[in-house]
């Protein structure tokens, strides 16, 4: 039988995918700075030519390696969240699957230490907020949704969804520098606490 050809369009995505799939391991590796377009071409399997076909100059692909990060760590909050019992669990839950997130040391490397510099503080604050800070309002929403009514105008679901990411970017900083299990213990508590704070319902 008769393979199909794969159409352009099919083989221009597999070559995009196997240069991000490629300059991702390197930069998570080597680190942004020291990753140059030859190692990622090299490592990929593809020519200079479609390289700059698919991405202006290395700083774009690191924007597109940085997004596709985002989006994994999106997945991992979801999941967590999906798998909640309640909105104040998921956001539990949610802050959690974060900070694992962040502790891999790929995206460590890339998300946390090279893309604000690299892409520039405003464009990862861009990324930051379509993916997670955006995940993070419709938990907020739906924690407030869940209180009485009495309590919800009081809180301001824009300025919790701000003072909560600054909070968990922090935090994920903060253990990506050096932290130990006791250290992580630690956060988690005071998130949780936190959030309970906010967001548990009245007895």
């Amino acid at each position: 039988m008769q393979q199909r050809r794969q159409t352009k369009g099919e083989r221009h995505a597999l070559t995009r995918a196997a240069l991000l799939t490629a300059a991702r391991r390197l930069f998570a590796e080597r680190g942004y700075a020291v990753t140059g377009t030859e190692d990622v071409v090299a490592a990929a399997g593809v020519t200079r030519g479609a390289l700059y076909y698919h991405f202006a100059d290395k700083q774009a692909l690191f924007d597109a390696v940085v997004e596709e990060v985002a989006r994994d760590v999106l997945a991992a909050i979801e999941a967590a969240a999906d798998a909640s019992a309640s909105p104040l669990d998921a956001l539990i839950r949610g802050t959690a699957a974060f900070l694992d997130a962040c502790l891999e040391p790929e995206t460590r490397r890339i998300y946390l230490v090279d893309a604000p510099s690299v892409i520039g503080w405003q464009r990862w604050r861009e990324i930051d907020a379509h993916y997670g800070g955006r995940s993070l309002r419709l938990g907020i929403d739906a924690a407030l949704a869940a209180l009485p009514k009495r309590q919800r105008p009081r809180l301001s679901a824009e300025a919790l969804t701000v003072l909560l990411t600054g909070a968990m970017n922090e935090a994920a900083l903060w253990l990506a520098s050096g932290s130990d299990a006791a250290t992580r213990a630690a956060a988690d508590a005071a998130l949780e606490r936190m959030l309970t704070l906010l967001f548990a319902p009245p007895d």
